[in-house]
């Protein structure tokens, strides 16, 4: 669990600009998915719980979290219930994200990436 970090300092037109780098090895797309969504709950003070980013991130992965035989992987794999699922569908789709997609429940596409290689993110936190 080790971070590779960078930072420098930049100048730009008078302003004092911190540019840190982070590169993490995650072995696997669900790994990759949770860090994503774990960061973009901790950069929106969205305060989501373990078992929610494992949910979004295991929708994210699978497409949907609609099909009973997804409902019943995400239980094995995470050592959850089907009524937890129920009630973390229903916050998560009251923050909008996760949407409802004809008859299927999915992760909003605003916030959707492709998993399955690297990524790279840009966080700007500013003063106003």
């Amino acid at each position: 669990m080790l971070y590779t970090f960078v930072s420098q300092l930049l100048m730009e037109t008078n302003k004092k600009i911190v540019v840190q780098k982070l590169k993490k090895a995650v072995p696997d797309e669900f790994g990759r998915a949770e860090k994503y969504y774990s960061l973009l709950s901790a950069i929106n003070d969205l305060k989501l719980t373990q078992r929610e980013i494992q949910l979004i991130a295991f929708t994210a992965i699978k497409g949907n979290i609609s099909y009973a035989n997804n409902r019943e992987e995400f239980c094995e794999k995470y050592k959850s219930s089907a009524a937890t699922i129920n009630n973390i569908i229903s916050k998560l789709k009251k923050m909008a994200i996760l949407v409802k997609d004809g008859t299927k429940v999915k992760v909003n596409p605003l916030i959707l990436l492709n998993f399955q290689g690297d990524i790279i993110l840009q966080i700007s936190v500013t003063n106003g």
